[in-house]
């Protein structure tokens, strides 16, 4: 006997959130655009590399845009959750995009260091400077949305981070302007890539974590165990499982042997009662499959683990 418990919504963001996720992109795209102008007048790689930055949280942006259209698709067929996993499929490919774009940026700020060029360090400062309001105004914007769902704070994290790298940008063209020390344009550039790669590793690790069917880092398998043998007239529980199919959605699973009077009794529907709400009461866990079974069904049971 088994009995699953689904209270969830396989959603990822709302109408209000696309809103506002499309506002935050426009704002980004223009920016970005006026940022890549500047940086080849001023010569700058920093403001280049800022401008590279931006365009993927253009893309962690899009990605939750697209992320959100799919999940609204019924489950259906084969695709018994929908398309909620698109979202970390998304996420993942923002990771690896902010790689790429760090890699690239790295070589050409090692090649500043060894060959500076003349970098306009006053243009650097201003445009630099707009950068800082238009971060901050996207991060308003982004802190009103769901983030909960792994692309928005991601794309959230990123516009963040952009705020330090607009920061360091801007002491380079400082110094630039005071001092004429043109290489630290290129070391500017290397701290947005260290920023670019503690964003990817966060990105990477949580999607890979999902895509991997990990157990949440909320559940713990040998706590969760020892709280379902608690319910009354539970012998074993075997084949425990946990994992998460979207950001919000984990699942678990597990096979049950309870007292075999229980199932002549009728208390069978009471104990998965039981067993579910340990589930969400303890660890936030609200879809649920157990399977119920005597004692001696385990002889009959392959591959169990």
């Amino acid at each position: 006997m088994s009995r699953s418990n689904s209270h969830h919504e396989h959603g990822v963001s709302g109408s209000s959130d696309a809103r506002l996720l499309k506002i935050a992109l426009i704002l980004l795209l223009v920016y970005m655009a006026i940022e890549v102008v500047l940086a080849f007048f001023a010569h700058s790689l920093a403001l280049l590399a800022d401008a590279g930055h931006m365009l993927t949280d253009a893309g962690a942006l899009g990605a939750s845009l697209w992320a959100s259209s799919l999940s609204t698709r019924p489950a259906r067929g084969k695709w018994t959750y929908g398309f909620v996993r698109a979202e970390i499929l998304s996420a993942a490919g923002n990771g690896v995009t902010l790689l790429v774009v760090a890699a690239i940026i790295s070589v050409e700020a090692i090649s500043h260091l060894v060959h500076p060029g003349d970098v306009g360090g006053g243009l650097v400062v201003a445009t630099a400077s707009l950068g800082v309001v238009v971060n901050v105004t996207a991060a308003w914007i982004l802190a009103k949305a769901n983030r909960s769902s792994l692309n928005v704070e991601g794309a959230f994290q990123h516009i963040v981070t952009d705020l330090y790298a607009f920061v360091a940008t801007i002491v380079a063209g400082i110094v630039i302007v005071a001092s004429g020390f043109q290489r630290a344009d290129a070391i500017a550039s290397l701290i947005v890539v260290a920023l670019m790669l503690k964003a990817s590793w966060g990105l990477l690790r949580a999607s890979g974590r999902i895509l991997l069917e990990a157990a949440p880092d909320n559940v713990d398998l040998d706590v969760v165990r020892t709280h379902l043998l608690g319910v009354g007239h539970v012998r074993d529980v075997h084949d425990l499982h946990a994992w998460t199919v979207t950001s919000n959605l984990p699942i678990l699973s597990a096979h049950v042997v309870i007292d075999d009077a229980c199932f002549s009794e009728g208390c069978i529907p009471r104990i998965l009662d039981q067993l579910q709400a340990c589930l969400t009461g303890h660890f936030d866990v609200e879809h649920s499959t157990f399977q119920v079974e005597p004692a001696r069904h385990l002889d009959h049971e392959s591959g169990t683990h």
